[in-house]
C-alpha cells in the first residue's frame, strides 16, 4: 500500500467517525470498498480498516470485532484454538474451567459424573450440594439457584417478591420488603405515636427521655434532640458546631460539601479554599483533582466536566499501539515494514524496527522465534503461548505472572511456567471457576445495627428477619461466633449490651464510664472485648461479662471510632476522627503503637480486616470513598470513589464488600478487587449502622490463644501480643509481679462529673481516670469518703438524695432521700462515723449517722444559700460557705455551737473548701474572684495562692504537698504545690462537668473521743465540740432533748402529719424551726392520699388509691400491716375515730362510707346511696357524728350517726371541689377547703352561720386543725400553710417545694380523748358498737342482719351469691339491700374458675385451672384441702350431688366427665365419647339427672343420668358458646348463657318449651338462679347482674367495675333439698351412688383403693385370701381386671352396675350374686334368679345381635372441623378469640353423620325405644316390625323381663320423634321396667367406644327377635 493510499484511508476513517458522531448515534455505518466496518462503538462512532486486517490475529478495531469469527491457524498443533482466536492448552479442554474467557473450550463436552455429595449443573459443573440454593452463583449458569421460594411462617409477611419478613412489619411505616409491598394498601388511620411527658418526641415520632432532650448527643439519630437548644454542650477545640449540635472538623467549614446534615457547615461562607491537590467546583465545593475531567459529575453542578479538551480517538486497547496522529493499530503491525499508521510512527526509529530480508521465513529456525511464528505478506510474525508475552526483541517469550495482578485469585495465587494456579486459605474451598473461593459451612448473614434494633440480611436473597427490637440507639455492633453472642453499643443508653443469637437472653457488660461508644470489637480466639469512645477519647478492654475492665490507649487519642482486631496475629487496628484524622494499630496488649495510614483522610468511619486476603478495608465518609491497604498500610489504593455519599460501616466476605450508606440508608456490595458489581442489597432502612457478616470463616479458628487453658497464670487479664501475652490489670490497679494484680486501690483521686464519679489511681503511673460502676448518677456534686468503711459518698441534686457505695461502686445504696432540695455540701466526720451537709434549698445544715439515721438540723438560721463544707473532728469544728446576698465563710462546732464568721469580705462564689490538718490552714476556691487563698483555721492571715489561669474553680482537695481543684470553664483537673501555688500540672483535661474533687487515702489522723466510749452516754446522737466541751448530745428532728442532755424523749407529741403519695412525713410544732421527717415505713407506698393517726395507740393509718388498701403502722415506722385489702378502689378519705376504736373511709370509685374496727375486721358499709364522689370525712365521736364531702355532680357537705343513721345535708350550693374537712370542737364549727372556688370556709355544726375564712387559697387539698391555728396542704404552692383559724390571718408556710402534698392532720397526743360511748362490754353488742346522736347502735358486719334481740349477729349471712375472680372468692349478700361484696378469704387462688357449694358440710368446691387442682373449703375460707390433685387439664364445670355426696366435673382439655366422693375418692370417668370441649355442669339429685354444655364443633346442651346412663341431647340447634348452666328446681327449667349469641336462654328439663329470657348481653360467662332472679357474670362489662327469671325485665347490676369475673353460685337454704335412694348410708353401696330417674345404682371406681367394691347395694363382698402386690382386688373373677387408665366409653363399657330394684329382684348377673356358704342351702329365691338370669341371657344375646345388624358408621370426612374456643382462661379476659383447629384422627370416627335436607335442615334419625331396645335407623319399616312386640306385653317378655339400655350415646336431633310418642314410650317403659329390671351390657371393644349397632340381617318379625 502506497503512503497515498494509507493516508487516504486515515482520511475515510476520520470522515466516517465524524459523520457517525453528526449522524448522533446512527447503529449502522458504511465502509468503503475494501474495508472493513468496526463495530460501532459506545459513542456512536465508526471505524473503518483495511479488508487484509480482518482476521490477522490483531485488534486492530480495539473491541475485536475484526477478530470475531476467524478460523486462523495461528495455534500450534498442541493448542486449541478458541472461539475469540485465543490459545490455550488443549489439556485445558473440558476441564471445567472458563480458559477462553468465552466459555468455547467447554462446549459439546462429555457430560461429567458428579459424586454423590454434589450438584450436577446445567452446564456440566459440579459443585457441594450444600452450595445448592444458598444464593450463590456457584455454576455459573445460575442453575444451582432456580429453588423455590421459602414458605413464609406464621409470623411472617411474604413480600410481593416472595421474601419474608417478620409479621409486625406489616403496614409500620418502614419499606421492609425490598419491592415495598409490605407499605402498600395500609389504613390510613395509623396510630400516631404519643409520647409520655417525660418523653421527647424526635422529628420521625421516636420517643426517647426528656433529660436526654438538648444534652449535646444525637439520641434521635437524626439530631432533632439537639435543634432549638437554647445552649448547646460546646464542641471541642478544632471543631465546628452544627446547628443541629453535631460537632465536625473546623476545616470542614466552607469546604463546599455539606458535612453538617442540616447543611449549617456550608451557609455563610466567602469563597472556599482548596488544597493543591483539590478543584474547586463553581458551587464552592473541593473536590479531588483527578476527579477533574472524568466523564463524573463529582462537583454536582458538572464544573468539574467542563472546558475538558475533546480527543479526536478514543483510547487505544491494551493490546493495540497508539499512532502519533492518535490511529490505533494492532500491535502484530509494528515494525512489519508497512506504514499502518499512515504517519510512519510504527515504523520509524524509535520503534528500533531491523530490517527484514525477503529470505526470512518460518520454515527456517521457526522464523527466529521461541514459540509460534507465522507469515503474514511474507513477512514472519512471532507469538506466544497463552500464559506468555512476547519480549520487546519480537522474538522471545516469557512467562506471564498472572498472580502479580491482583485480584487474579480470590485468595491465593502461585505462578507456574505459562500458567497460574489459585488456591484457597484453611475454610474456604475453590469454586468451578478455579479462581474465586467459596466459604464452607453456613449462608453468610449481614448482621446490622439499624439504631432502634438489630436485624439480619442474606445478601445474596431477600431473606430479612429481625433479631433485637426495641432499642434506643444501637451503633457499633460484633458478635461472637462460637459463644453464639452478639454485642452492641447504645450510645443514648451509654452502654454496651450483649444477646444470645437467636435474641434472647439481653443483658448488659458495660453500663458506666461511657459517653460515645462507636466502635466494638470482639476477640473471638481470647474471649475479650475491645471498644472505641470518642466522648471519652479511650480504646478500653475487658472481659466478655465486662468485668477486669482496662483503658488500653488512651494518649494521643482524640475521637477513635471504627475498631478491628486480628486476634491470629495479636494486633489491633482503629480509625481517629480527630484534628488530623489517622488509622493506627497496636498489639492487643497496647503495646508497639504505630500509625497505618494518616494522610488523605477525612472522616474515617468503618474499617474490617480481609483475613484471607490479609487486606484491610476502610470507608471516608467525607472523602466519598472506600479503600484498602495491606495490613502494614503499604499498597494502598481506592476501591470505589465514585456514588458513595456517605459511608459508614463495612465488612468484607468471600471476593464481596458490604457497607451501610446514611444518606441513602441502604446496604450495599461490590466487588473487593475492583470496585465492580455494585449492588443494592436493602434500602430505605431506618438508619443503618454498623454492619457484620456472620458466619464461622469471618472468626477463623485457625488463631493460637496465647493465653492458653489458665489465662496464663494471670490473675486478671491476659492480652495478647504479637507473638506472645502481657498479664495486665484493671485500670487503676498496680502488679504485685508479673502476673497478679492488686485487689484494691490504696489512694486515688476521686472526682465527680454530674451523670458518674470517676478515680485516678495514684497506685499506678497511667494516671488515667476509671469510672466507678455506680447506678443512676444523674447530678453529683458533692464528695467524701470514709477509708474504713471502704465507702464513698456523693450528694445528687437532680434525685435530692445523699448516696454512698464501695469504692468498686459495689453496695451502692440511698442514705437520706427526703427533705433534701440542693444539697450541695457533704463532709464525713471518719471519728464518729457522722454525715454533714449543706442544702442551699432549705438554708440547712444537717448531721444524722453515717448510713442516714437519726438525722438532725444542726443550723437553720441565717444561711443563705450555703455551698461546701469541711469538717475538723480533730478541732471540733466544722466550717462552710455561704453564697448568698452577703458571701461568707463561718465556723461552728460540729454540734453547731459557738458559730461565728471567720471570713466575710472579698468573696464572690465561694466554692471549695479543703483542710490542711498538717499545718492547720483553711484553703477555699473562688469562682468568682477567680482565686485560691488559704488563711489560718479562725480566718486570719489570709492570702492568695493562685490568683490566675482560673477560669472557675470548683472542687478543692489537698493531699501530701499539693492542692487539687477541679475548674468548669477549662474543663480540667489541675495540680499545684500547696504552698507556694507553683508547679501546675493538667492531670485531665476535656472533662464536661466537673465537679467536687477528694483525694481517698488510708492515712488519716485517730482522734480520740468521749463519743466512741458508750457513744459519750448519749441515747440518740454523740457530736463532737470544740475544746473543753468535746462532745455533746443531740437528738432527731422533732424529738427533745430531756433536762439531762443525755436523753431524748420517746418520741414527737404534737406535729402534724401529712401523705404526699409516696410517703408520709410528719412536722414537729415543739421546736424553733419546721422540719419534715419521712416516717419509714417498711412497705411501699404508690399514691397514698388520706392519712389518719391513733393517738392512743401512736399508730398511723393511710390509704392508696393505687395499691388499693389501707395500712396501718407504728409512728416510727414500724410493724406496718394492711388491714383492707380488698373491695376498694379510690379511698380519698380517711378519719380514725381513736375513742371508739374505729377506721371510718370514704370510696370515691365504689361510692360508699365503711367503718370497721381498727384491725379491718368487722367491715361494714354505712352509706352507699345517694353518693356521687365522697371525698373528706371528720368525725365527732362525743356527738355521735359523721360529717363528709361529696365531689360530685351536685357537690355536697353532709352529716349523718356514726352509725349511717340521720342523713341530713348541711351545705349543698356555692361549692365546687370540696376536698379538705376538719371539726373545730371548741369553736364548735365546721371547717372545708374548696379547691374549685379557692376559699376555706367555715360553717356552724348544724350548717348555720356560713362564712370565707380565707380568699384566695390556689389549690388547698387537706385541712387539719390544732389549738389556734389551721394547716393546709397546696397542690399550686406545693407547700404546707398555717393561719389563724379564727381570722385567718398571719398566714404563713410551714414546709415548701413539696410535690405530690395530700391529706394532713394535726396531732397531740398530750390532749386528753372524750368519752366513749361503747367503752363498757362494746356497748352490749356482739360485733360493731357505733355511736349515734342519741346512744349507740348494735351493728353487724356487711351483709349480715342484727338479730331480733337488736344485739348480736349471725356469723355468716342467710342466702348469698358466691362468685370467684381468677385469683378470689368473694360473697354478696342478699340478706340486705347494698349488694357489697366481701372477700372470702381462701389461701392460695390462682385461676378459680368453677364453683360449687355442700350445704351438708358447708364447704365451697372450686377449680383451679392454673395449678390444674379441684379443691375445697369452708365457706368461711379456712380448711382449705386439695380433692383432686392430678389428672387434670381444664376443669371448667365443676358440680356438687349433696345427696349421694359425689363431685361431678367437666375436663375441657381431656373431653371428659368425671365424678368421684366430695373427699376425692372412688375417681371414675363417666362419659368420654362425643365430647368435644364440655364447659358447665349441673346436677338435679331428686330426679337423678346430670346436665351439662358442650362446645365443641356442633354446640350443645346434654342431660342424662347420675350415672352417665340415658344420655340424650336437649337442645342443638342455635348455640354458639354455651357457657354457664343452671337450673331452677322449683320451676324444673334449664337457664343457660351464650357468649357468641349474647343472650340468656331457658328450656325445661327434656329441652322443651324454649325461650330466650334476655338478649345483648355482652359476654355472660356464668349464671345462677335464687327465687325470682336469674344472676349471671359478664367479662365485658366487668358486672355481676341480674333479670327476673318469668320475663327478663328489670334488670340491674348488683356489682360493677370486678376484673377477671368467673362463675357465680347462690347458697341458700331453700337450693339444696329433696333426696333419692343414695340419700341414706350411701345407699347401702360400698363406693359410688348415682341417682336415677325410678331408682338407683352402685359402681366402682376406675382404679381400686383397695377396698372391695360391690354393685349390689347392701352386698359386700368378701376379700380374696391372697393378693398379689400392684393387682387390684375384684369379686369378678371371670372378667378381666379394669385397666389403670379409664377406658373410653360410658359407664355401661366395661363394668356391670346393679340397681338397687335389681338387686332386691335377685335379677344382678350371676357373678355378682353373694357367694354360698357351706352352711347355706338353695333357696327358691336362687332358683328363681337362676331362670331370669338365663332368660336375661338370651335377651342379652338377641341385643348383641341386634346391636351388630343396625351398627352405624358416623364417620364423615366433608364435616368442617371449625371450631369455637372459648377465650382462654389463662389469659386475659378482655377480648374473645375464635380459633380454628385440626381434630383429632378419632374425631371423624365419633362424628354424628348428618344428611343435607331438601329443606337445608337434617334428615330425621329416627330413635325409636321399644321395651328398652333403641335402634338408629332410617328405615320405618324395621319400626313397625318391632310395633309387633310392643303389643306382646303378655308374653313372656312382658311378665318376666325388660330390656333396657344403659346408655343412649348418639346424637338425637329435637324433632326425631313425636313428643306424645316418645313420652308414652317412656312411661310404659318405666311402668314395665318399674318391677322388674336387668341391664343389658354387650362386649365392648376397649379401643374405641361404641357407635351404635352393626346391621347383620333384618329383622322382619317378632319370632326373628
Amino acid at each position: 500500500m502506497s503512503p497515498l493510499d494509507v493516508f487516504l484511508l486515515v482520511w475515510v476513517t476520520a470522515v466516517l467517525r465524524t459523520q457517525a458522531v453528526v449522524a448522533g448515534g446512527s447503529t449502522e455505518c458504511s465502509c468503503g470498498r475494501n474495508h472493513f466496518t468496526c463495530a460501532v462503538s459506545a459513542f456512536g462512532e465508526c471505524t473503518c480498516i483495511p479488508a487484509q486486517w480482518q482476521c490477522d490475529g490483531d485488534n486492530d478495531c480495539g473491541d475485536h470485532s475484526d477478530e470475531g469469527g476467524c478460523m486462523l491457524p495461528t495455534c500450534s498443533p498442541l493448542d486449541f484454538h478458541c472461539d475469540n482466536g485465543k490459545c490455550i492448552r488443549r489439556s485445558w479442554v473440558c476441564d471445567g474451567d472458563n480458559d477462553c474467557e468465552d466459555d468455547s473450550d467447554e462446549q459439546d463436552c462429555p457430560p461429567r459424573e458428579c459424586e454423590e455429595d454434589e450438584f450436577h449443573c446445567q452446564n456440566g459443573y459440579c459443585i457441594r450440594s450444600l452450595w445448592h440454593c444458598d444464593g450463590d452463583n456457584d455454576c455459573g449458569d445460575n442453575s444451582d439457584e432456580q429453588c423455590d421460594l421459602r414458605r413464609c411462617s406464621d409470623k411472617e409477611f411474604r413480600c410481593h417478591d416472595g421474601s419474608c419478613i417478620a409479621e409486625h412489619w406489616y403496614c409500620d411505616g418502614d419499606m421492609d420488603c425490598k419491592d415495598g409491598s409490605d407499605e402498600d394498601n395500609c389504613p390510613s388511620n395509623v396510630p400516631v405515636t404519643t409520647c409520655s411527658v417525660e418523653e421527647f418526641q424526635c422529628a420521625y415520632g421516636r420517643c426517647i427521655l426528656d433529660i436526654y432532650h438538648c444534652d449535646g448527643d444525637d439520641d434521635c439519630g437524626d439530631w432533632s434532640d439537639e435543634s432549638d437548644c437554647s445552649s448547646h454542650q460546646p464542641c471541642r477545640a478544632g471543631e465546628f458546631m452544627c446547628s443541629s449540635g453535631l460537632c465536625i472538623n473546623a476545616g470542614w467549614r466552607c469546604d463546599g460539601d455539606f458535612d453538617c446534615d442540616d447543611q449549617s457547615d456550608e451557609k455563610n461562607c466567602t469563597a472556599s479554599m482548596c488544597t493543591a491537590d483539590q478543584f474547586r467546583c463553581e458551587s464552592g465545593r473541593c473536590v479531588r483533582l483527578s476527579w477533574r475531567c472524568d466523564g463524573e459529575d463529582d462537583c454536582l453542578d458538572n464544573s468539574d466536566e467542563e472546558d475538558c479538551e475533546k480527543t479526536e480517538s478514543p483510547q487505544c486497547a491494551q493490546d493495540q499501539f497508539l499512532c502519533s496522529n492518535g490511529r490505533c493499530i494492532g500491535h502484530r503491525k509494528l515494525c512489519n515494514g508497512v506504514n499502518d499508521c499512515g504517519d510512519g510512527s510504527d515504523e520509524g526509529p524509535q520503534q528500533k524496527c531491523r530490517l527484514r530480508s525477503a529470505e526470512e521465513s518460518c520454515n527456517v529456525n521457526n522464523g527466529g522465534c521461541s514459540q509460534k511464528c507465522q507469515t503474514v505478506r511474507g513477512v514472519v510474525q512471532c507469538t506466544c503461548h497463552t500464559g506468555y508475552r512476547l519480549l520487546d526483541d519480537s522474538k522471545s517469550c516469557q512467562d506471564v505472572d498472572e498472580c502479580a495482578e491482583e485480584g487474579y485469585c480470590s485468595q491465593g495465587c502461585t505462578n507456574t511456567e505459562g500458567g497460574f494456579q489459585c488456591w484457597c486459605v484453611q475454610g474456604y474451598e475453590l469454586r468451578p471457576d478455579r479462581r474465586s473461593c467459596k466459604a464452607l459451612g453456613p449462608e453468610p448473614v449481614l448482621l446490622f445495627a439499624n439504631r432502634i434494633d438489630i436485624r439480619q440480611v442474606l445478601p445474596h436473597r431477600s431473606e430479612y428477619t429481625l433479631l433485637l427490637n426495641n432499642l434506643e440507639n444501637a451503633i457499633a455492633l460484633d458478635f461472637h461466633h462460637n459463644k453464639e453472642l452478639v454485642f452492641w453499643s447504645d450510645v443514648t443508653l451509654d452502654r454496651i449490651m450483649r444477646a444470645n443469637l437467636n435474641g434472647s437472653n439481653v443483658e448488659e457488660v458495660v453500663s458506666t464510664g461511657l459517653e460515645s461508644p462507636g466502635g466494638l470489637a470482639v476477640d473471638w480466639i481470647h474471649d475479650k472485648l475491645y471498644w472505641t469512645d470518642s466522648g471519652t477519647s479511650r480504646i478500653e478492654v475487658s472481659n466478655l461479662d465486662g468485668i477486669h475492665r482496662k483503658v488500653l490507649l488512651w494518649r494521643n487519642l482524640e475521637k477513635p471510632r471504627a475498631i478491628a482486631l486480628h486476634p491470629v496475629e495479636g494486633t489491633i487496628y482503629w480509625t481517629d476522627w480527630g484534628t488530623i484524622p489517622r488509622i493506627e494499630c497496636a498489639n492487643m496488649d497496647g503495646s508497639n503503637r504505630r500509625i497505618i495510614a494518616n494522610t488523605s483522610l477525612f472522616w474515617p468511619n468503618g474499617l474490617t480486616i480481609d483475613y484471607a486476603g490479609h487486606k484491610m478495608y476502610w470507608v471516608d465518609a467525607k472523602h466519598h470513598v472506600i479503600e484498602r491497604a495491606d495490613l502494614d498500610g503499604q499498597n494502598r489504593r481506592a476501591v470505589i470513589s465514585q456514588g458513595l455519599p456517605h459511608p459508614f460501616a463495612i465488612t468484607v466476605f468471600e471476593d464481596s464488600l458490604y457497607w451501610t450508606d446514611w444518606h441513602t440508608k441502604s446496604i450495599n456490595s461490590a466487588n473487593k478487587f475492583t470496585g465492580k458489581n455494585q449492588e443494592i442489597i436493602r434500602n430505605k432502612l431506618h438508619f443503618p449502622m454498623d454492619i457484620h457478616t456472620l458466619h464461622p470463616q469471618r472468626q477463623p479458628a485457625a488463631g493460637r490463644n496465647r493465653c492458653g487453658k489458665n489465662n496464663g497464670g494471670c490473675s486478671h487479664l491476659c492480652l495478647p501480643s504479637f507473638k506472645n501475652y502481657t498479664c495486665s490489670c484493671p485500670t487503676g490497679f498496680k502488679k504485685i509481679d508479673d502476673y497478679t494484680c492488686s485487689e484494691s486501690l490504696d489512694k486515688f483521686l476521686l472526682f465527680a462529673r454530674r451523670t458518674d464519679i470517676r478515680r485516678i489511681s495514684f497506685d499506678t503511673d497511667d494516671r488515667s481516670d476509671d469510672v466507678i460502676p455506680l447506678a443512676d448518677v444523674r447530678s453529683a456534686v458533692a464528695l467524701d469518703w470514709d477509708s474504713k468503711e471502704e465507702s464513698i459518698y456523693w450528694t445528687d441534686v437532680t434525685t435530692d438524695s445523699i448516696n454512698r457505695a464501695r469504692w468498686d461502686g459495689s453496695r451502692q445504696e440511698i442514705v437520706v432521700d427526703s427533705s433534701l432540695e440542693s444539697p450541695a455540701g457533704l463532709a464525713i466526720d471518719w471519728v464518729t462515723h457522722k454525715l454533714y451537709w449543706t442544702d442551699a434549698g432549705t438554708d440547712r445544715i444537717e448531721v444524722s449517722n453515717a448510713d442516714g439515721s437519726m438525722r438532725t438540723v444542726l443550723i437553720w438560721e441565717n444561711l443563705d444559700r450555703p455551698r461546701d463544707i469541711v469538717v475538723d473532728p480533730v478541732g471540733g469544728f466544722m466550717y462552710w460557705t455561704d453564697w448568698g446576698a452577703n458571701p461568707k465563710i463561718e465556723r461552728a462546732g460540729m454540734d453547731a455551737s459557738n458559730r461565728i464568721v471567720i471570713v466575710a469580705s472579698n468573696l464572690t462564689w465561694p466554692n471549695g473548701l479543703a483542710i490542711d490538718y498538717e499545718t492547720e490552714r483553711l484553703y477555699w476556691a473562688d469562682a468568682g474572684m477567680k482565686t485560691i487563698e488559704l488563711a489560718n483555721l479562725d480566718g486570719t492571715d489570709r492570702q492568695i495562692l493562685i490568683g490566675s489561669q482560673l477560669p472557675h474553680p470548683f472542687g478543692l482537695t489537698l493531699h501530701e504537698d499539693r492542692i487539687y481543684w477541679t475548674d468548669w470553664q477549662s474543663k480540667s483537673i489541675q495540680s499545684a504545690d500547696k504552698i507556694t501555688g507553683l508547679g501546675r500540672t493538667t492531670l485531665r483535661d476535656n472533662l464536661e462537668n466537673l465537679m467536687d474533687i477528694h483525694m481517698f487515702h488510708r492515712q488519716r489522723a485517730a482522734v480520740p473521743t468521749a463519743c466512741i466510749e458508750n457513744n459519750g452516754g448519749c441515747s440518740h446522737l454523740c457530736l463532737l465540740a470544740s475544746l473543753p466541751k468535746g462532745h455533746s448530745c443531740a437528738c432527731p428532728t422533732g424529738v427533745n432533748l430531756l433536762p439531762n442532755g443525755q436523753t431524748c424523749a420517746p418520741g414527737m407529741t404534737r406535729f402534724l402529719i401529712f401523705a404526699r403519695r409516696t410517703d408520709i412525713r410528719v412536722v414537729s410544732l415543739e421546736i424553733p424551726y419546721f422540719a419534715d421527717v419521712v416516717i419509714p415505713v417498711n412497705g411501699s407506698m404508690k399514691n397514698t392520699i388520706a392519712v389518719g393517726v391513733d393517738s392512743v395507740e401512736g399508730k398511723v393509718y393511710w390509704s392508696d388509691s393505687t395499691l388499693r388498701k389501707i395500712s396501718r403502722a407504728n409512728l416510727d415506722g414500724s410493724e406496718q400491716q394492711d388491714i383492707v385489702t380488698t373491695g376498694l378502689m379510690t379511698t380519698d378519705g380517711l378519719a380514725v375515730d381513736a375513742v371508739g376504736h374505729k377506721i371510718y373511709w370514704t370510696d370515691t370509685g365504689t361510692n360508699r362510707i365503711e367503718v370497721a374496727n381498727l384491725d379491718g375486721s368487722m367491715r361494714k358499709v354505712l352509706i352507699w346511696q345517694n353518693l356521687d364522689s365522697p371525698r373528706a370525712i371528720a368525725l365527732y365521736h362525743e356527738m355521735g357524728y359523721m360529717y363528709w364531702t361529696d365531689w360530685g355532680e351536685h357537690a355536697k357537705l353532709e352529716r349523718a350517726g356514726m352509725d349511717g343513721s340521720d342523713r341530713v345535708v348541711l351545705i349543698s350550693n356555692n361549692l365546687g371541689w370540696p376536698n379538705g374537712l376538719v371539726i373545730d370542737k371548741a369553736g364548735a364549727q365546721l371547717l372545708w377547703a374548696d379547691a374549685h372556688t379557692e376559699r376555706i370556709e367555715a360553717v356552724d355544726l348544724n350548717g348555720a352561720n356560713r362564712h370565707t375564712l380565707i380568699s384566695p387559697v390556689q389549690h388547698p387539698y387537706g385541712l387539719t386543725l390544732l389549738d389556734s391555728f389551721i394547716y393546709w396542704t397546696d397542690w399550686q404552692t406545693r407547700s404546707i400553710q398555717r393561719a389563724d383559724k379564727t381570722t385567718g390571718s398571719n398566714m404563713i408556710t410551714i414546709r415548701g417545694n413539696l410535690p405530690g402534698l395530700m391529706d394532713i392532720q394535726a396531732v397531740d397526743r398530750n390532749k386528753p380523748l372524750g368519752f366513749n360511748k361503747c367503752g363498757v362490754k362494746n356497748g352490749g353488742c356482739s360485733h360493731l358498737c357505733l355511736p349515734r346522736p342519741s346512744g349507740i347502735t348494735c351493728a353487724c358486719p356487711t351483709g349480715i342482719q342484727l338479730k331480733s334481740d337488736g344485739r348480736s349477729c349471725a356469723d355468716s349471712p342467710e342466702t348469698y351469691l358466691l362468685f370467684s375472680s381468677r385469683g378470689s372468692i368473694h360473697r354478696i349478700s342478699l340478706d340486705t339491700n347494698d349488694y357489697t361484696d366481701v372477700d372470702i378469704r381462701v389461701p392460695e387462688l390462682n385461676n378459680v374458675i368453677s364453683l360449687d357449694y355442700d350445704s351438708v358440710e358447708g364447704k365451697v368446691y372450686y377449680t383451679d385451672v392454673y395449678l390444674d387442682v379441684i379443691r375445697r373449703a369452708n365457706l368461711n375460707g379456712t380448711g382449705m384441702e386439695t380433692v383432686i390433685g392430678h389428672g387434670l387439664k381444664t376443669t371448667d364445670g365443676l358440680a356438687v350431688d349433696w345427696v349421694a355426696r359425689n363431685l361431678y366435673w367437666t375436663d375441657t382439655g381431656r373431653n371428659t366427665i368425671e365424678v368421684a366422693r366430695l373427699d376425692g375418692t372412688s375417681r371414675k370417668v363417666l362419659i368420654n365419647n362425643s365430647l368435644d370441649e364440655p364447659r358447665a355442669i349441673a346436677v338435679f339429685p331428686k330426679k337423678g339427672y346430670l346436665f351439662w354444655t358442650d362446645w365443641g364443633h356442633i354446640a350443645k346442651i346434654e342431660r342424662a343420668h347420675l350415672d352417665g346412663s340415658d344420655r340424650k341431647i336437649l337442645i342443638n340447634t342455635d348455640l354458639g358458646w354455651p357457657n354457664g348452666l343452671t337450673l331452677d328446681y322449683d320451676a324444673r327449667r334449664i337457664y343457660w348463657v351464650d357468649a357468641h349469641l349474647d343472650r340468656i336462654e331457658s328450656a325445661d328439663l327434656n329441652g322443651k318449651l324454649r325461650q330466650v329470657l334476655v338478649s345483648h348481653v355482652s359476654h355472660p360467662f356464668a349464671l345462677t338462679q335464687h327465687d325470682r332472679w336469674i344472676y349471671w357474670t359478664d367479662w365485658q362489662t366487668k358486672s355481676i347482674q341480674r333479670v327476673e327469671k318469668y320475663n327478663g325485665r328489670n334488670k340491674e347490676t348488683i356489682l360493677a367495675n370486678v376484673e377477671g369475673l368467673m362463675d357465680i353460685i347462690v347458697i341458700s337454704p331453700q337450693r339444696q333439698t329433696g333426696s333419692n335412694g343414695c340419700g341414706v348410708n350411701n345407699g347401702r353401696c360400698t363406693h359410688l351412688c348415682f341417682a336415677r330417674a325410678m331408682d338407683y345404682i352402685c359402681a366402682c371406681p376406675d382404679e381400686s383403693d383397695g377396698r372391695p367394691c360391690s354393685t349390689i347395694p347392701g352386698f359386700l363382698p368378701q376379700a380374696p385370701e391372697s393378693t398379689i402386690p400392684g393387682k387390684r382386688t375384684t369379686m369378678l373373677p371371670k372378667k378381666p381386671l379394669p385397666p389403670t387408665v379409664p377406658p373410653k366409653g360410658t359407664s355401661d363399657s366395661a363394668e356391670t352396675n346393679c340397681s338397687v330394684h335389681e338387686a332386691n329382684q335377685g335379677l344382678c348377673p350371676s357373678e355378682l350374686s353373694p357367694v354360698l356358704t357351706a352352711t347355706e342351702g338353695f333357696h327358691v329365691s336362687y332358683i328363681i334368679g337362676g331362670v331370669l338370669t338365663m332368660l336375661a341371657s338370651f335377651i342379652l344375646i338377641a341385643a348383641v345381635i341386634l346391636y351388630r345388624h343396625k351398627k352405624s358408621k358416623f364417620m364423615d370426612p366433608n364435616v368442617s372441623n371449625l371450631t369455637y374456643s372459648n377465650p382462654s382462661y389463662r389469659t386475659s379476659t378482655q377480648e374473645v378469640k375464635i380459633e380454628t383447629f385440626q381434630k383429632p384422627t378419632i374425631y371423624n370416627q365419633l362424628r354424628y353423620k348428618k344428611e343435607a335436607s331438601p329443606d337445608n335442615s337434617y334428615t330425621k334419625e329416627k330413635i325409636k325405644i321399644v321395651e328398652g331396645i333403641c335402634l338408629l335407623s332410617g328405615d320405618s319399616d324395621y319400626w313397625d316390625d318391632l310395633k309387633q312386640i310392643k303389643t306382646s306385653r303378655g308374653g313372656i317378655l312382658r311378665d318376666h323381663v325388660c330390656m333396657k339400655t344403659d346408655t343412649v350415646s348418639i346424637q338425637a336431633s329435637t324433632d326425631s320423634l313425636d313428643d306424645t310418642e316418645m313420652e308414652q314410650l317412656l312411661q310404659e317403659e318405666q311402668s314395665e321396667c318399674s318391677s322388674v329390671n336387668t341391664t343389658a351390657t354387650p362386649e365392648r371393644s376397649t379401643s374405641l367406644p361404641d357407635t351404635g349397632w352393626q346391621q347383620r340381617s333384618k329383622l322382619a318379625t317378632e319370632s326373628d327377635v
